[in-house]
């Protein structure tokens, strides 16, 4: 019998790991949401000496480059301590920065605060897909990616929800609460972690063969062992593309500069840009600053913009789910693409409701149209630019750097992040209406850049993006049918068959002569 973890193997095992990848996306989506509801707090004011709009922007933002150097150090920790123990030395570390936060005087201190928590962060966040990517089933591993970026939402939600109740709390309980409860996340990945098992590729490509063949044998499930057929096809197809990369052979400018195998930097460029669009999309001048949008920008009272943004929170929350049903059935493409233009239209149309309410129109109609069209956004981003490019990274980069090109691509998303939310608020001052047409032609742009440059990874094995890339397709993939088809190609499925088979195919040529002799059919 196949070793159990929490007392589960098979699907039930990845529902674990599930849950604790997804307690790390609703820790980071109550990270997200918590601070622009605190900042608001006339107590939390006057405790700071009411800090300048600019400074409040930079006690916000300052977070992000705690959670980009995070993401960047899991570059060489990642590995090392493998995902369970990187994701609890993370969880560790918010709780720390918790608990500077709560008990902060001054602005230095809490800034101190916020880059610590911002360092486990940004651990955490460019551990928690690669590890549900690398234990997950090809055709549920989109769904599940979507169940986290939903429980961040959840996240967001509850940070939203929680600052409106305590907000009529008395003087510093209001805010010094909020921030605490970071730490209650830290417990439930205590309770979690330590008791799942590790990625199998990663223990594979560290030469631990016996665990891996255990952990391989615990995600079959269905009384599999380690001497099943069906684990020992896995574990060959995943060590056969190891063996064929060995970048371990390879310096990093060797790879960077394109001399190690074909498309590695192509890879990583594509997993960094995917979640540079999440992040410029203008998702975090709503999720940072909403209830301030509402106050500063649409004229509504204090307690009004709470409930309104906590109201959004569940609207975002609900589509944010509905993204399960779609993201396999019509690919990473396609909801990408249909999702940014969704996203395009919803920024215009605030952008023209802000400047005709500005310019003498009828403040309180066109208000509401605002706040709806901000209710939308929400909705459409949820639908698609927020869980493809936390998907796509864990699947586009090659097998022994998913790690390192997870890590670049969530320390990207957090740079991004940082410039976001440090020009939101000097923006609305400088802006006002202009401002919103700024979001509304980079969203835009996201579509023909997903056309052209990204390749489809629904219903493909990790390992076969591998093999995409080692046939050197062109620059622009949007004439290649194996890069856009939605189904999995013919090609890989009958490569896995040789390697269970036991047949060499270590010949890259033969496998691209057969993808180019398929085009042309």
């Amino acid at each position: 019998m196949a070793r159990k973890y929490l007392g589960g193997s098979g699907e039930r095992l990845t529902i674990w790991i599930s849950v604790a990848a997804s307690t790390v996306l609703v820790f980071y989506g109550y990270d997200q949401g918590v601070f622009g509801n605190v900042i608001i707090s006339e107590d939390f004011l006057e405790t700071f000496g009411h800090p300048s709009a600019n400074m409040q922007g930079v006690m916000t933002s300052i977070y992000n480059i705690g959670c980009f150097i995070g993401a960047m150090s899991t570059v060489w920790t990642g590995d090392i301590l493998g995902r369970p123990r990187q994701i609890m030395v993370g969880s560790t570390i918010i709780a720390i920065g918790a608990i500077i936060q709560s008990a902060s005087y001054g602005v230095a201190q809490m800034m101190v605060g916020r880059i610590v928590a911002g360092l486990g962060t940004g651990m955490n966040t460019a551990t928690a897909g690669v590890w549900q990517a690398e234990t997950s089933k090809m055709s549920s591993r989109g769904k599940l990616v979507i169940i986290q970026m939903a429980n961040c939402i959840t996240g967001f939600s509850i940070s939203n929800w929680l600052t409106l109740g305590f907000s009529f709390a008395p003087k510093d309980v209001a805010w010094r609460f909020p921030l605490a409860f970071q730490m209650f996340f830290t417990f439930c990945i205590y309770a979690l972690c330590p008791f799942l098992p590790d990625s199998p590729r990663l223990l594979i490509r560290k030469g631990k063969y016996e665990e891996a063949y255990e952990v391989l044998a615990a995600l079959e499930g269905h009384g599999a062992t380690v001497d099943s057929p069906a684990v020992h096809a896995q574990f060959n197809i995943i060590k056969d593309i190891l063996d064929k990369e060995h970048m371990s052979t390879y310096s990093w400018w060797e790879l960077l500069s394109g001399h190690g195998p074909s498309g590695v930097l192509r890879r990583m460029i594509l997993g960094a840009w995917m979640q540079a669009m999440n992040q410029i999309s203008g998702i975090n001048v709503t999720s940072y600053y909403m209830s301030y949008i509402f106050i500063n920008a649409l004229g509504i009272s204090e307690l009004l913009s709470r409930i309104l943004a906590a109201a959004g929170s569940v609207d975002y929350l609900v589509f944010a789910c509905l993204a399960y049903f779609v993201i396999e059935r019509f690919g990473r493409r396609r909801v990408m693409m249909c999702s940014a233009a969704a996203c395009s239209t919803c920024w215009i149309v605030i952008a023209i409701s802000l400047g005709l309410s500005a310019h003498g129109g009828n403040q309180y109609r066109l208000g509401i149209v605002a706040v709806s069209f901000f209710f939308l956004f929400f909705a459409s981003f949820g639908m698609g630019v927020l869980g493809v490019p936390w998907l796509y990274p864990t699947e586009i980069n090659a097998l022994e750097m998913r790690t390192k090109g997870a890590s670049l691509a969530m320390a990207t998303n957090w740079i991004m992040n940082f410039a976001v939310v440090q020009v939101t608020l000097p923006g609305i001052d400088s802006l006002g209406w202009k401002f919103w047409i700024i979001w509304a032609v980079i969203c835009f742009a996201f579509i023909p850049i997903t056309y052209f440059f990204y390749p489809e990874t629904a219903n493909r094995t990790l390992e076969d993006v591998d093999r995409f890339f080692a046939t050197k397709p062109g620059i622009f993939i949007h004439r290649n049918k194996v890069a856009v088809q939605l189904h999995r190609p013919a090609e890989y499925i009958e490569a896995d068959e040789r390697i269970a088979r036991g047949e060499n195919l270590d010949d890259d040529e033969k496998l691209k002569d057969h993808i180019e002799t398929k085009e042309m059919v």
